[in-house]
């Protein structure tokens, strides 16, 4: 059998076989890009990584939406507190925790208000919770999770549907946010009657 190199066939045959090898690199290349996208969004975002694939279903859609909250944030000016206004959110964290032995369905109610406040000082734009927590979960990706629910048992509690066990657990979850968005521990909460 003599083989032309220059026969039709064998130039389409060779020019398939280089289509196929180009396809096939650039497959891989774009497989390994997007192994390194998840790897740097789960590193980045840790537990709200798992939680955006069950919210949205697929890894892509998760993905997609953690993408869109990183240029997002990418228009926030988040900024520290200064001194004044740190003290000044302390001493109100203070007098919230005070209150909560007496009214701890009060007291969470305005912890989450706090919260709120502390948030929009410090840079965040206000909006419904669910847009704030996804603006939360790009600085303090670890955080959202006891935000979100620490915010579920506070909706609950405006219904008159939280226990007091509940209620602490949203305080304490809410204390962890506030130390982190002030920069500073605070003292332990105690206990309600």
């Amino acid at each position: 059998m003599n083989l032309n190199v220059y026969s039709p066939q064998t130039i389409i045959g060779a020019c398939v076989v280089v289509l196929l090898v180009m396809v096939a690199i650039a497959w891989g290349v774009k497989r390994r890009r997007n192994l390194h996208r998840t790897e740097e969004l789960r590193r980045r975002f840790g537990p709200e990584y798992d939680a955006a694939v069950v919210q949205y279903g697929s890894r892509r859609k998760a993905e997609a939406a953690l993408v869109a909250r990183l240029r997002r944030a990418e228009h926030i000016q988040v900024r520290p507190l200064t001194t004044t206004e740190r003290s000044r959110f302390m001493a109100e964290w203070d007098s919230i925790q005070g209150r909560f032995v007496d009214h701890p369905r009060g007291a969470v109610t305005e912890a989450d208000e706090l919260i709120n406040s502390v948030l929009q000082a410090r840079g965040f734009p206000g909006g419904v919770f669910e847009q704030r927590a996804s603006d939360v979960s790009v600085q303090y990706p670890r955080l959202v999770d006891p935000y979100r629910r620490a915010n579920s048992i506070t909706v609950h509690a405006a219904q008159n549907e939280s226990t007091t066990e509940e209620l602490r657990s949203a305080m304490i979850l809410y204390r962890a946010l506030f130390e982190e968005l002030v920069q500073s521990k605070t003292v332990a909460m105690p206990r309600a009657a």
